[in-house]
């Protein structure tokens, strides 16, 4: 089966690239000032919602996606090249969804709709851009932001206006194709639709998209069967078709098809439990059906539910007029299709907040923090300068005089990420 609607991924954005240290050069120039320049900002992952695209099948076999990283800066102040943006195409309808939060990142809904989803790393500044008054020969750089790889479902909910549902084997399929003409595969036997199928109808000079979803059975909004698969699928539908074999045929009573139908419904979403809907009493062309209907329609008189019946017949193409009528007049009056709210992805700050100190069962003092990150990203340990600034910084932020509290004296030996050295005081 090549129609896939649910797929995992993992997206990471590009790094921006490191800043450059060097010294500009020229005959006749004894002392050139610091020319490194900046590094180049990273790729951003970018999805896209391409019309021609209607499943999600080849993310089966493409998981990992990666923009391009940001270049490192060059002599004579050059910043590095940006990383090229990465754009993943998806079918219209695809709900992207962050695993670790389960937030909705992107609901691409609409046609040619962009979202950024990842911004790429910034690039790291220059050693030209550390020159002072004081400091007129900065020999260090500062490194790119690093990025880190996010895994995303991707699940794809059908657009269309008009949903028909019910039980296996009631005639959503054939009527499906009397109403817009699409082929659905058709056979007088229970799960013959595996897949969603979408068809246009027309009425007069209005249109609207109509769904034929896969018979639900008892217990899908618990996931019996293919239950969930199937049920994401209406979500977005304006309008439920109740499809009910009135003509009880296979033994079924069609109130009690209905119940099953709406009560499965409810156990999956709120919303669709409250969507409006019509019920098409399909198979009048069966004999004893018109009794079934009488009685159909008057078990809904006495339970107070309101919902409009149509008996149609697929088979004969009958009775669907009236039923087209209902449906054009009540999308007019109905908002577009479901959107799902959007929220940010907000990724933690590596670099954010203070820092901490704790004893470890060695005796050494461990420093963590987002300070201590960032003081380690931009220290170079082979550059006596970089590392005069790493002591300086130490300093600055009150590191020094917290280990001295906490007890740190002459020789304590002092971890900050995988460095360690000994306390002198």
């Amino acid at each position: 089966m090549n129609f896939v609607d649910k797929a995992h991924i993992y997206i990471k954005a590009g790094a921006g690239g490191d800043g450059h240290a060097s010294f500009h050069r020229e005959k006749y120039v004894a002392r050139g000032g610091p020319d490194g320049g900046d590094g180049g900002h990273g790729g951003s992952i970018i999805f896209y919602a391409d019309p021609d695209m209607n499943t999600l099948l080849d993310f089966r076999f493409a998981q990992h996606f990666r923009a391009e990283n940001g270049e490192c800066g060059r002599p004579n102040l050059q910043t590095g090249k940006c990383g090229e943006d990465l754009i993943i195409k998806v079918p219209v309808g695809t709900v992207v969804r962050d695993v670790e939060t389960g937030v909705v990142i992107a609901d691409m809904n609409r046609p040619e709709k962009k979202k950024t989803i990842l911004r790429g790393g910034r690039g790291g500044k220059g050693n030209a851009r550390f020159a002072t008054a004081t400091k007129q020969a900065p020999q260090f750089a500062q490194p790119g932001q690093k990025t880190e790889e996010r895994k995303v479902e991707l699940e794809l909910k059908t657009i269309a206006d008009v949903g028909l549902v019910g039980l296996p084997n009631v005639g959503k399929s054939t009527m499906l194709s009397v109403l817009t003409g699409a082929k659905p595969k058709i056979a007088n036997y229970h799960f013959t639709t595996l897949t969603p199928n979408l068809g246009v109808a027309k009425r007069y000079d209005k249109s609207f998209v109509l769904a034929d979803i896969p018979g639900l059975i008892e217990g899908a909004a618990d996931g019996v069967g293919l239950g969930h698969d199937f049920l994401r699928h209406i979500e977005r539908t304006r309008i439920i078709v109740h499809v009910v074999d009135i003509s009880g045929c296979e033994g079924r009573d069609p109130m009690t098809d209905f119940d099953s139908i709406c009560e499965e419904l409810a156990k999956y979403s709120e919303r669709l439990a409250s969507t409006p809907c019509v019920i098409a009493a399909n198979k009048m062309d069966i004999w004893g059906a018109e009794d079934n209907l009488e009685l159909f329609c008057e078990e809904l008189k006495e339970r107070g539910i309101d919902i409009p019946v149509f008996p149609v017949s697929a088979a004969t193409c009958k009775g669907f007029d009236k039923l087209l009528d209902k449906l054009v007049l009540m999308l007019d009056d109905i908002p577009k299709s479901y959107e799902f709210e959007e929220e940010e992805l907000i990724l933690e700050d590596r670099y954010a907040g203070g820092f901490s100190i704790r004893r470890a069962d060695d005796g050494a003092y461990e420093v963590t923090g987002g300070i201590v990150e960032y003081i380690l990203d931009t220290t170079y340990p082979d550059n006596e300068e970089s590392m005069r600034r790493f002591q300086q910084m130490l300093i600055k932020e009150g590191i020094i005089d917290a280990l001295r509290e906490k007890g740190a004296g002459e020789g304590s030996v002092i971890r900050l990420g995988e460095w360690e050295f000994d306390f002198v005081d």
